[in-house]
């Protein structure tokens, strides 16, 4: 009779998330990942396949619950515009210290581009997700006058998202949440 498992494999994704967010894939090592998620190198194995497989779920829970929060955020505040500014400073405000990982999203496609179908499928449909829920809170904005007429819907959300990535990328080079907050309000202000 098999022994039932020891962990909760959420827990365990959760532990693995942080290091591939400050490691990447490459850089992470077998050890470190069981050390973190506080589980045997069978258990890994008999539950997650691989450290690829297992790199590919965290990845896909990670930016899973992510997106879902943007989303929140972006849906949440009193008008389109205000959302999506509210949107850029959650993530201006959640500024990368040494305690806190990376995103693991931007940290896949630096490590892998398009090299990797798997993690760009799993990236592209994400940043598709996120894109339409911009895309529909520009819409939005436009009819409420909050953004001009003028203003091209696909080109605003490629922007704010491209916005959104930067913010991510300059968090993680160590940029102070003040300085954050200051492109948040240039990228709201070249909306309107």
């Amino acid at each position: 009779m098999a022994r039932p498992k020891a962990f909760d494999r959420e827990t365990a994704l959760q532990g693995a998330i942080p290091v591939f967010s400050d490691l990447g894939y490459d850089g992470t090592s077998t050890e470190v990942l069981l050390k973190a998620m506080g589980i045997s190198r069978q258990s890994m194995y008999d539950t997650f396949g691989d450290k690829r497989k297992l790199y590919l779920e965290a990845l896909q829970y990670y930016i899973a619950g992510s997106v879902a929060e943007q989303i929140r955020v972006l849906n949440g505040a009193s008008s389109p515009l205000k959302g999506i500014e509210a949107m850029l400073n959650a993530m201006a405000s959640k500024r990368s210290t040494e305690a806190e990982p990376g995103c693991l999203g931007i940290g896949a496609i630096c490590e892998f581009g398009r090299s990797d179908a798997e993690v760009s499928l799993l990236t592209d449909t994400a940043g598709r997700t996120l894109l339409s829920a911009i895309e529909r809170r520009i819409t939005e904005a436009k009819a409420a006058g909050e953004i001009g007429k003028a203003v091209d819907t696909r080109d605003a959300a490629q922007f704010v998202s491209a916005t959104l990535s930067g913010l991510k990328i300059a968090a993680r080079g160590g940029a102070p949440a003040e300085t954050l907050r200051g492109v948040v309000k240039v990228a709201v202000r070249s909306l309107k």
